[in-house]
């Protein structure tokens, strides 16, 4: 509607401009076996963020959604 008062006509597909629409992330087994031995040790969330995130190179606020998973499961 904006593009048409301003009389600016497009052609062609403009879907690509967000790539990252259906990405997703997949984990390998062994960062879960990891978390799951560290709370076991009885390390707190914060250390196995860290030492997760550091050591396997992710994001800390995708490592605590792991952990938020594995304790709701």
């Amino acid at each position: 509607m904006f593009l048409e008062t301003q009389r600016i006509q497009l052609e062609g597909d403009f879907w690509g401009h967000r790539k990252d629409l259906n990405e997703y992330y997949s984990t390998s087994s062994s960062v879960f076996e990891k978390t799951e031995a560290m709370k076991i040790e009885g390390k707190f969330t914060e250390n196995i963020k860290t030492k997760i995130s550091r050591e396997r190179k992710l994001n800390p606020e995708m490592v605590a959604y792991i952990l938020a998973k594995e304790n709701s499961a």
